[in-house]
């Protein structure tokens, strides 16, 4: 009996993570959509567009409209190679335009913008060089109005920055103060903020606040999620997972102080962390299993769940020779530990230069229990995806529903593409509208792809 009661126990802890379950089953994709090499439902919103996933939001929903920024290759019109631009979709028309925010910056998806809604309605645009420069670009555009836009702006955190992402973060609490999260002050690839009093005109260094003691420079790789108030949530790696056996961690921001997952106090955000074991372990790596950070949302009640990347069985193994099996985990905290369980298979790696390189997952803001994945293997077994139309295998986009406390239900939502379909995103909803985008093509690598902005509006979003 004791035995019983600690299992029923164990599964009422998960299911804490997974509310309403019914509630989404079959609700969020529109009842038009067909499961096929391309929905009939897919709207592509630009034909030249790619993106990393260590900035965001990449997307944003804001007064009626979706905004989405790519770095375009040019694949279609040269002239466009490396530009950073903002593309408009209105909800309501259907119409869609793209925005030039900086001319041929350079091809290369780390590069990619993000923005953040500011209280008059206006938008601040942020966008970085990969590492080449010490300063991050922005720009505000007009109250409502996105497709007009200040000039652009620099920041240099200090002369010896080598700056790569951005990733900014208002915070009511502390009277609309924005953070932005950046790789590289004072040259090291080390995670750095920089803040705001005065909502994006100008800027403040701070201190790079996960540091590591090695004689190599590791890099922890950062996720953000906030809930816009008083809290910042990251969960991130020792270092890159071709140089170091990654675990995940988890810390907070609050207050002006970084904190466990439980809420006790590890360091100021103004000390940081000296050394990434000082976090919360939700994962612990090794040899056969290394890890590496992808996406971290908040649920309804402001806890964290996330999921990312496990590169199983390359121990030894050389880069380029490794590889061939992923898996995608998901974890949630109930407030008291870390639920943490296989999500799915992941597939191959996305291409040969990057081991670990996988499609990605993206969660759906507020909604554990649902998410969806980019993957070239069947989800729940493993079992290469091979099209029926071309005969090759092809990354494709599934969706995901928890049923019970580690199994997952998945319904294709491509199949039989003749494109890989990879790296979604779902911004966070906003006056009842929510999207998914991923984007479609040939990735080869960050500096070489073909690519589109894909996409499908969701609906029953409440």
């Amino acid at each position: 009996m004791p035995h019983d009661r600690f299992r029923l126990d164990s599964l009422l802890i998960r299911l804490v993570c997974v509310t309403g379950l019914t509630l989404i089953a079959g609700s969020l994709l529109p009842a038009s959509s067909s499961v096929s090499s391309a929905p009939d439902n897919l709207i592509e919103f630009t034909d030249d567009g790619g993106w990393c996933w260590f900035e965001d939001p990449r997307a944003l929903i804001h007064d009626g409209r979706l905004i989405i920024g790519v770095v375009s290759s040019g694949h279609r019109e040269p002239q466009q190679n490396g530009d950073i631009r903002a593309i408009i979709y209105e909800f309501k028309t259907g119409e869609r335009s793209s925005i030039e925010l900086f001319d041929q910056l350079q091809l290369d998806d780390h590069d990619s913008p993000v923005f953040l809604a500011l209280p008059d309605g206006s938008v601040l645009t942020m966008f970085a060089k990969h590492g080449d420069e010490n300063f991050f670009y922005y720009r505000i555009s007009e109250p409502n109005d996105p497709a007009r836009w200040g000039p652009v702006e620099q920041f240099t955190p200090s002369e010896s920055t080598s700056l790569t992402y951005s990733n900014p973060h208002l915070l009511t609490a502390e009277k609309s103060r924005i953070y932005n999260f950046f790789r590289g002050l004072d040259n090291s690839f080390k995670p750095s903020y920089a803040y705001s009093d005065d909502l994006g005109r100008t800027w403040t260094t701070g201190n790079v606040f996960i540091d590591v003691p090695s004689e190599f420079r590791h890099r922890p790789y950062v996720r953000y999620v906030s809930d816009g108030a008083s809290t910042v949530h990251m969960i991130y790696t020792e270092g890159h997972p071709r140089n170091y056996d990654n675990s995940i961690y988890h810390i907070y921001y609050n207050d002006g102080v970084l904190h466990h997952s439980n809420g006790s106090r590890i360091a100021p955000l103004s000390e940081g962390l000296s050394q990434p074991e000082l976090g919360t372990l939700v994962f612990k790596g090794d040899p056969d299993h290394v890890a590496w950070t992808v996406d971290i949302e908040l649920d309804k009640q402001g806890r964290p769940f996330t999921a990312y990347s496990v590169q199983v069985a390359s121990a030894g193994l050389t880069p380029r020779q490794g590889g061939e099996d992923h898996r995608y985990r998901f974890a949630c905290w109930d407030g008291e530990t870390w639920n943490d369980s296989q999500l799915a298979y992941a597939g191959r790696r996305l291409y040969p230069r990057e081991d670990d390189s996988t499609g990605l997952v993206a969660l759906y803001p507020g909604r554990p229990e649902m998410v969806f994945i980019s993957t070239d293997a069947e989800p729940s077994s493993g079992k290469p995806l091979v099209s029926r139309t071309d005969g090759k295998r092809h990354y494709e986009i599934f969706r995901g529903v928890r049923n019970g406390s580690d199994t997952w239900e998945w319904t294709p939502i491509t199949q039989d593409s003749t494109e890989d379909n990879i790296r979604p995103i779902i911004p966070k909803p906003s006056d009842g509208k929510s999207v998914i985008l991923w984007l479609r093509g040939e990735y080869r690598t960050y500096t070489d792809y073909t690519l589109k902005v894909v996409g499908i509006v969701l609906k029953d979003v409440r």
